[in-house]
């Protein structure tokens, strides 16, 4: 294709205007440019279009070619069955909206699948707001998105237990000191008179509650397991610990609290699900937990 581009222009005015650079667009450092206009590889789809937006100076427009659903999934607004993690992050940089779809007959040879255009316009000025943090609240938040944000935050050990880490990470950086002692809670063993919590094995988007059964998985395509959830996930098992509990400590308690009133009382999101909620509930949920000190990373 690159070569076919240069042949165009070869010995015309153009070509003096025509840089052409061969690499691997994720990887390769792109100079400044006010417009990108791509057949973007599927499997591409997602990382490009957060390193478009993530550019000290993005193009003023863009306009992508995608597979329809990850497109669908793009545009999707809250309480649509395609809304997701990547619905939010798109829309919350940029205005995207849907141009048209391309069937997959005027393709030779033809893809197994439908394609859309979709024009990304970015926001100026660009949110201020850590796309990290973001996305690393969105991340549980979306863990399981037809479960309510309490069960997602509060019913799951393993969210907690990295909650209580990001506070104390902020504690640190702040001088706050952190009463390390325990709260004499054992939970080393269940014996049946206290359910177990929900262990959280890091994977995201891929499951969804009883109630409800009969809606569509929400295998979202840039959802992969997180390598430092892998590594604890298989440390666990290597060592048979995977049942185990630990002697929960005030620190945790803390958090948990912390956690609790967020949802509950600072913004009355606990009994909500996150397929239902728009880009001002979840900025409201970050700024709340920002207030109580956490802040994820």
């Amino acid at each position: 294709m690159a070569a076919e581009v240069t042949k165009r222009v070869q010995g015309k005015p153009e070509a003096k205007r025509l840089e052409v650079l061969l690499g691997d667009v994720i990887k390769t450092e792109l100079p400044y440019f006010d417009v990108c206009i791509s057949n973007t590889p599927y499997q591409i789809s997602s990382p490009l279009t957060f390193k478009l937006l993530s550019l000290p100076r993005p193009p003023r427009l863009s306009i992508l070619t995608f597979q329809s659903e990850f497109a669908s999934r793009l545009v999707a607004p809250p309480s649509s069955p395609l809304y997701s993690r990547l619905s939010v992050n798109a829309q919350m940089y940029a205005h995207v909206t849907h141009i048209m779809k391309i069937g997959r007959n005027n393709f030779k040879p033809p893809p197994q699948v439908d394609s859309s255009v979709v024009r990304i316009v970015p926001k100026v000025p660009r949110p201020r707001i850590s796309f990290e943090e973001w996305d690393a609240m969105l991340r549980v938040c979306f863990g399981r998105k037809n479960r309510t944000l309490r069960a997602g935050w509060l019913g799951t050990r393993k969210v907690l237990e990295w909650v209580e880490g990001c506070w104390r990470g902020w504690c640190a950086m702040n001088d706050i000191p952190v009463d390390e002692g325990q709260n004499g809670m054992d939970v080393e063993a269940v014996n049946g008179s206290e359910k177990e919590e929900e262990e959280w094995d890091g994977i995201m988007d891929v499951d969804h509650d009883d109630d409800a059964a009969g809606q569509e998985n929400d295998d979202d395509d840039d959802d992969e397991l997180p390598d430092f959830f892998k590594q604890e996930r298989d440390a666990r098992k290597a060592n048979g610990t995977s049942g185990k509990r630990k002697r929960k400590g005030k620190t945790f308690e803390l958090v948990r609290e912390k956690v609790r009133k967020v949802l509950e009382d600072d913004t009355g999101l606990a009994d909500r699900r996150a397929r239902t909620l728009d880009q001002n509930d979840f900025l409201r949920l970050l700024l709340c937990f920002n207030n109580e000190g956490i802040h994820f990373a």
